[in-house]
């Protein structure tokens, strides 16, 4: 008998910011657009993430594209990744 790993295929490995929103991405190209944590959390949890997931300058200059600061995308995402972290994980 031997098991098999099964892997997500898709997963989240690029991000950046977009439109007050963060756009991610992944080797075959855009898997989701979100503008609100909950909703980017959803979009985690259904694609999941790579091991590594590497952001555009975009996300270091947010204000840029709609956010109100510069760094208001990496904290979108970040409160994404917490709700992710706990919904699934039961971790925050």
């Amino acid at each position: 008998m031997y098991k098999m790993k099964r892997e997500r295929e898709n997963m989240i490995d690029f991000i950046t910011a977009k439109d007050s929103g963060i756009q991610m991405f992944s080797e075959e190209g855009i898997v989701g657009f979100a503008k609100t944590a909950k909703a980017i959390a959803y979009i985690i949890q259904t694609k999941g993430l790579a091991d590594t997931v590497y952001g555009s300058s975009s996300m270091d200059f947010a204000d840029e594209e709609g956010f109100a600061t510069q760094n208001g995308a990496n904290e979108l995402w970040n409160e994404a990744v917490e709700i992710y972290n706990w919904n699934v994980n039961k971790i925050s």
